[in-house]
């Protein structure tokens, strides 16, 4: 799989001065944390599951999360997790299908299905629900852990490692930082403290940490509106601080974390193509789709990508699929970008010292910057570097089909 792999090769070769590399499943966890891009919520008791995992594949989604907490009722659990057991079963068989299919040369069935994970509720449902799959185990990347603290995540995280010993399949966790008491003044500092301890023991297994800011909103009753981005709302602001602060740190000791949830949506893509049809690079037309993206409730969402970014975090939890090429788009490198990173990290410059760009429009200061640049080099590597002509507006377009 790779990023902007559902666009044609010659389209990607006009976009893209280097592109998206190919990863798999299987691939080093560093890489994946960063390729994880807009992560697609699920509930997990959608009858054509299967279908809609490998319809949004080829739609370009590289990460899902079939969930069987919060968006499903409580009565609903059980024949939530045995739907999940029929749709990894037939997952697996049309995947199969497919691989064979390209052996021989001929045409498979469709796209390879995205990294997929499950949101339990209890750490037993882990161990149940990796017994339960079988050979569909094959097709599941991990877990992600509810309401995370020290108290609770001990208990996830070992029955991740005692499903991932009985099952013989590298499984990841993916804690969600979304809990009271990680919100409240009083408790934060100590709550950090504990997560921190806890997701440090179990480093090898914590692909990334994802924030549950709509549960942080619950707490004092709040919902942002869609001209505001979670950064407007200073209580939650000053959790994603700490938790960046405390857990994303560059110096080795960090780890992934990722942008909270945008509750909106319109579907943009039906109201787009029509202005996307004459051209991939919209001929002039930028400007006209820019307005057409303010005026249909997703600037709040563009902005709010932008700022996840300046604030440390990578990737972003969605729950509308008109979500995910925004967010891959935006997470495109820029040629400025990259040619600021790489001057940055010349072998000759490890001596430090201040370099005018090539852009000549700033001034890079080799160590203070060294560690940006290490980051916009990973995320080049996952989402590729955009040619010095090609923007955001661009990408969209390509992504949709324009």
């Amino acid at each position: 799989m790779r990023h902007f792999g559902h666009i044609a090769p010659e389209v990607r070769q006009r976009l893209f001065h280097r592109e998206p590399c190919s990863f798999s499943a299987d691939s080093s966890p560093s890489l994946l944390a960063a390729a994880l891009g807009a992560t697609l919520y699920s509930p997990a008791t959608r009858p054509r599951l299967a279908d809609d995992i490998l319809k949004q594949a080829g739609r370009g989604v590289i990460s899902m999360v079939l969930c069987l907490e919060d968006s499903i009722d409580d009565a609903e659990v059980v024949g939530a997790e045995e739907n999940l057991v029929r749709q990894f079963a037939d997952l697996a068989d049309r995947t199969d299908r497919t691989d064979l299919a390209e052996r021989s040369g001929a045409d498979g069935e469709g796209a390879q299905p995205p990294l997929l994970f499950i949101r339990v509720r209890s750490p037993e449902q882990i161990t149940d629900l990796a017994a339960r799959l079988g050979p569909g185990i094959r097709l599941l990347s991990g877990f992600v852990l509810p309401k995370f603290t020290e108290e609770r995540g001990v208990a996830f995280l070992e029955s991740l490692a005692a499903a991932e010993a009985a099952t013989g399949r590298r499984l990841f966790a993916m804690p969600v930082l979304e809990s009271p008491e990680l919100l409240h003044l009083e408790s934060r500092a100590e709550t950090l403290a504990g997560i921190a301890r806890t997701v440090d023991k179990y480093r090898e297994r914590v692909l990334a940490l994802r924030l549950g800011v709509t549960d942080f909103c619950s707490a004092y009753g709040l919902r942002r509106p869609p001209h505001m981005t979670a950064y407007d709302v200073h209580i939650v602001a000053s959790v994603i601080a700490d938790v960046v602060n405390r857990l994303g740190r560059a110096d080795g000791t960090g780890f992934t974390v990722t942008g909270p949830v945008w509750e909106y949506f319109r579907v943009q893509e039906r109201m787009f193509k029509p202005q996307l049809r004459r051209s991939p690079f919209l001929e002039g037309r930028a400007e006209e789709l820019r307005q057409a993206l303010i005026e249909h409730d997703i600037d709040g969402l563009l902005r709010e990508i932008e700022l996840d970014r300046a604030n440390g975090l990578l990737g972003k939890t969605c729950i509308h699929p008109s979500h995910v090429l925004p967010v891959h788009a935006l997470s495109v490198v820029t040629h400025e970008e990259f040619s600021d990173a790489e001057d940055i990290l010349r072998p000759e410059r490890d001596g430090g010292g201040v370099l005018r760009s090539a852009y000549t429009n700033k001034m890079n200061e080799v160590k203070p910057h060294r560690a940006w640049a290490e980051r916009t080099l990973r995320r080049a590597e996952v989402f590729g570097v955009a040619r010095e002509d090609i923007g955001f507006v661009e990408l969209l377009s390509a992504g949709l089909g324009g």
